[in-house]
């Protein structure tokens, strides 16, 4: 009987995990004292111009497929979809993609509405907006999320949110995911 209770929990763990469900975790200190060294040398992206450029014009301009989009929507889109490839391949994530460092395991922008500006790869949701990832640095301040693993990589991770500063005003957000094995 007891073995057979261990298996049905286990079991019950792993298919929790399996399905991106596991349980997000305060990061120990040693990992948030390495995710603090990664994110001092992401905070270039809060200004960069090219980033600050892109979210300047999908604010100004959202395209209809942006501003029609719903997270329903969004999740039955496949990573082929014309529409997710077109802000995976934008100038501006080849742009990023040439800086990515080791530890991103993912890396997206989004807009003031918390529409997606690009990403490294497709979101689990169209827009964050509403979720402390995006609403943080919509404050102008920096967020630092929990140890989970997340949905769309299946990597153990930590995110951080950044702002998109404008003259010093916040007009976006960049959610970088922090792999947390290979944070050095």
């Amino acid at each position: 009987m007891r073995t057979r209770l261990k298996q049905v929990l286990v079991g019950g763990l792993a298919a929790l995990w399996l399905s991106g469900l596991a349980l997000a975790a305060t990061p120990s200190p040693e990992v948030l004292a390495r995710v603090q060294a990664k994110l001092d040398g992401l905070r270039w992206l809060s200004t960069d111009a090219t980033v600050v450029a892109a979210v300047r014009e999908y604010n100004a301009n959202p395209s209809a497929q942006a501003q029609g989009m719903t997270n329903d929507t969004w999740k039955g889109l496949t990573v082929l979809d014309p529409f997710a490839r077109s802000l995976a391949k934008s100038p501006l994530m080849g742009y990023l993609k040439g800086k990515k460092g080791d530890s991103m395991s993912e890396l997206f922008i989004s807009g003031a509405d918390g529409g997606k500006v690009g990403f490294f790869s497709k979101t689990s949701s169209w827009t964050h907006k509403g979720k402390d990832k995006h609403e943080q640095p919509m404050k102008g301040q920096e967020w630092i999320g929990p140890l989970e693993v997340d949905k769309s990589t299946g990597v153990e991770q930590v995110q951080v949110g950044l702002p998109v500063l404008d003259g010093g005003k916040p007009i976006g957000s960049v959610v970088v995911g922090l792999a947390v094995a290979k944070l050095k």
